[in-house]
């Protein structure tokens, strides 16, 4: 990725554009075929010639033009280098070669994320944990649910990011203002269709940032997926919970002072990650609005908004594929916590299953929660209390409080739930 964004790969993709207008316009009998050949054949990058320049005319695109004639050394063939573009009909097309570039290194990340998350998933489909809402337990769910729920996202993430990219794969060489003046429409569409590109169908001098921030802001949301991921490994990976652990490598320490500190640091570099490209994506909001048919106040902006967002997202994608593929998970640990609460968090189903019985609604909330206050200030049975609760006995005998309790009875939808979300393919666990 990083290669994508450098100063040759950009130069590059400028020169690309500007060979592929050159021989666009040959076969239309504008440019000498001879000319084209050349230029073809000869003209070059060379990124410390260009800086040269640019110090001394100031302007990057001349700067750029004027090396590659250079380096085509015939002033016949190099005088149409450039012939009827300009400046941004270059940058503008050449950032859309660059930005798919580094989209396909996304989404083969995304895809890859997918694979683990779904294989993960399949691993722990019937572990079960603890839900938790406001950070308190709730009712039980299985911790593969929790990674397939992850895995829908970046179903959804993908999907996303494809149409967003899509958006972005557009060239333009409209001219100054967008009136195709010199070179005409059907010169326009032909250059981007050699290029592999879309054409816009009308722009100012510039592409319009509107694409350019949907793609931004569908950067911000794959982050924060990568993010929601990265914050749940490190709540369960504290030492009260301590169910599920990020990789700790064998010469890996965790603290100057502590030596016994094994600490979520991969995880919060994510997190942390994840503001910069949410950051990112305002700057590129604010770059939609541009005085008349152009400024260049998102010029400056785009250059470290595009590679820092791209570059980043590219890399917590890695990093969080290697930390969901090798994190440690603890089932008993697991275990212990989900019946930590003695049996607190089938209140609800208990609540459901005395309505259904025929207790008044709110006759039952009030047993039910004045059994699980007690039980939570006193820490004893939920159930022995409400076993013996002449009230909650009248509706519910000892077969129907055992159906109550009954945990393979909270997660029997599982199944279904991956059908959902997986299709009819077998587990996929390794």
């Amino acid at each position: 990725m990083g290669r994508v964004w450098s100063d040759e790969n950009r130069f590059q993709k400028w020169l690309d554009v500007e060979l592929a207008a050159t021989e666009t316009l040959t076969e239309a009998g504008i440019v000498p075929r001879d000319a084209a050949v050349k230029l073809r054949e000869r003209a070059r990058i060379d990124v410390a010639r260009i800086n040269d320049l640019e110090t001394k005319v100031r302007h990057d695109v001349i700067a750029f033009t004027m090396a590659v004639q250079e380096s085509v050394g015939d002033p016949e063939a190099a005088r149409w280098l450039h012939y009827g573009l300009t400046s941004n009909d270059v940058v503008d097309t050449a950032q859309a070669l660059l930005v798919r570039e580094a989209s396909q290194q996304i989404e083969k990340a995304l895809e890859q994320m997918g694979e683990v998350l779904e294989r993960r998933a399949w691993e722990f489909k019937d572990t079960p944990e603890i839900g938790r809402t406001h950070g308190v337990h709730a009712e039980p769910i299985t911790f593969g649910l929790k990674v397939a729920n992850w895995f829908a996202e970046n179903r959804r993430d993908l999907a996303r990011f494809q149409v967003a990219a899509r958006q972005m794969a557009v060239g333009k060489i409209s001219g100054a203002v967008g009136t195709c003046t010199h070179l005409g429409p059907e010169i326009e569409e032909k250059i981007c269709a050699r290029l592999g590109l879309a054409t816009a169908p009308i722009t100012s001098q510039v592409i319009e940032r509107d694409r350019h921030a949907q793609y931004l802001s569908t950067l911000a949301i794959v982050g924060g997926t990568l993010e929601r991921i990265a914050q749940e490994v490190r709540h369960l990976q504290r030492t009260e919970v301590r169910e599920v652990e990020e990789p700790f490598g064998g010469e890996q320490r965790g603290s100057s002072a502590m030596p016994h500190k094994r600490n979520p640091v991969s995880s919060e570099q994510v997190s942390g990650l994840a503001r910069v490209v949410r950051a990112n994506s305002l700057a590129a909001l604010e770059n939609i609005a541009l005085w008349h048919e152009r400024d260049i106040s998102h010029s400056s902006v785009e250059r470290v908004i595009l590679p820092d967002s791209t570059i980043l997202i590219d890399y917590m994608l890695h990093r969080m594929t290697e930390i969901v593929a090798n994190m440690k998970v603890f089932p008993e640990r697991m275990r212990r916590n989900l019946e930590a609460t003695k049996g607190l968090v089938f209140s609800g189903q208990l609540l459901q299953d005395l309505v259904e019985h025929g207790a008044p609604r709110e006759d039952a909330y009030n047993w039910v929660q004045g059994h699980a206050m007690a039980a939570w200030e006193s820490e004893t049975s939920f159930r022995d209390r409400v076993a013996s609760d002449s009230n909650i006995r009248k509706y519910l005998d000892g077969k129907a409080l055992a159906h109550t309790f009954d945990l393979q009875r909270q997660l029997r939808a599982v199944d279904a739930i991956f059908r959902r979300v997986f299709g009819t393919k077998a587990s996929v666990a390794m």
